[in-house]
């Protein structure tokens, strides 16, 4: 007979649950809606109804004095941002619950998440880092990216182990 692991015994899946909190609440449909409604400040622009300005001047700031990609917004980091409110954001939606719940069918969409994840921010920092939109603050932006690939590889790590990564036989 199969039990779910309780969340209290899984402590690595209360990190996970925590960064994908963030991701809906703040990077998903703040942080990218606004480059969405937002696709190009370099001329006159109005503030968007969402996010609150509060929140695009600290993404503008952010962006013109560490991230230039992140105000450049060529076609490539559109479609990223694309991806990450159309696909990303549901799936965070489901896996705030099931990693919660225990529920085993989210081990395939995580591993597909983890994985394309991985794959954007890794192109994303070659940008960052060696293509025409280098930052000024390479630690800065390592750092701050650096979930988005520890994460993703956590993720791939605890659910490729079983197909039954929250539950245990009694």
């Amino acid at each position: 007979m199969e039990r779910v692991i309780p969340l209290s015994r899984r402590k690595g899946d209360i990190v996970v649950l925590v960064y994908f909190w963030i991701n809906i609440l703040f990077i998903t449909y703040i942080v990218d809606v606004e480059q969405i409604v937002l696709p190009d400040i370099s001329g006159d622009w109005e503030y968007p109804l969402w996010p609150p300005a509060f929140f695009v001047d600290i993404i503008h700031w952010y962006g013109n004095n560490f991230d230039p990609v992140l105000i450049a917004r060529p076609v490539w980091w559109r479609m990223t941002i694309w991806i990450d409110s159309l696909f990303f954001g549901p799936f965070y939606v489901f896996a705030i619950y099931a990693w919660t719940k225990g529920k085993n069918w989210i081990r395939i969409p995580s591993i597909i998440w983890a994985s394309v994840m991985m794959t954007n921010v890794t192109i994303i920092l070659g940008e960052e880092f060696m293509g025409p939109h280098l930052t000024p603050a390479p630690l800065l932006v390592l750092a701050l990216n650096a979930p988005w690939l520890l994460v993703p590889m956590y993720v791939i790590k605890r659910m490729y182990r079983t197909e039954t990564p929250f539950t245990e036989t009694v």
